[in-house]
């Protein structure tokens, strides 16, 4: 097994830090998670002089405070409902929005004590550890809300996407029906009702490919709704 000692920083460090927009809400958020014990392992790390390790805090906090910046921007143009569970999450009385703005200025000092050589590099480094829980819950809760608010979202969209495959099978039944009477109108016109016979053949052909495709769209509706 490896030793944390024989890791390299580049191990730690994130690839791009600006592939933000590819991500989904819930997943920037649980990346969070990983960068904050990501950041707090090189930055112990970075304390015992490598610059290195301290070059990759820095990118790992630049990851981080980015990520979070795209959060709290999307959150203000989510539908109401979704929104306001967000902003309770953060901003409520419980909100972890405060955990995590304290640990990011918690990480920034740090990381500048360390530039600076100063004294107080080990203390600021136990206070940073004995942070650890604490932004890990805080982000867990983050997490969970997110992802409470994709599902919300999904089952919405579900509940909408049978509500239309509902009317477009109302509509073909009632193709099939006009489609029926005039082949009989064709049938009864004889040589006269010729052409409006092949609109007729016409018109079954498309509403049963209607009813194929609605029968599709119903069963990886229901499959989606089951995940």
């Amino acid at each position: 097994m490896t030793s944390l000692a024989t890791l390299s920083p580049l191990t730690l460090h994130p690839h791009t830090p600006h592939h933000i927009a590819n991500l989904s809400l819930v997943n920037i958020a649980a990346r969070q998670r990983m960068l904050s014990q990501r950041m707090i392992l090189q930055t112990v790390m970075a304390a015992n002089g490598d610059a290195e390790w301290l070059r990759a805090a820095h990118g790992s906090l630049l990851i981080f405070t980015e990520s979070q910046q795209h959060l709290d921007a999307t959150i203000k143009k989510l539908e109401p409902a979704s929104a306001q569970k967000l902003t309770d999450t953060y901003d409520g009385p419980n909100g972890v929005g405060p955990v995590v703005q304290a640990f990011m200025r918690l990480m920034r000092s740090t990381l500048d004590q360390i530039e600076a050589g100063s004294p107080r590099v080990p203390a600021t480094i136990a206070e940073l550890v004995g942070h650890t829980d604490r932004i890990l819950a805080a982000l867990n809760t983050a997490t969970t809300a997110f992802d409470e608010v994709s599902q919300a979202g999904s089952d919405a969209m579900m509940k909408e996407l049978a509500g239309i495959v509902d009317d477009i099978q109302g509509v073909a039944k009632e193709a099939k029906v006009v489609s029926f009477n005039a082949q009989v109108m064709a049938a009864r016109a004889g040589q006269h009702g010729r052409e409006f016979a092949v609109v007729a053949n016409v018109l079954s052909d498309i509403t049963g490919e209607i009813d194929r495709l609605t029968r599709k769209a119903a069963v990886l509706a229901e499959r989606s709704r089951r995940r």
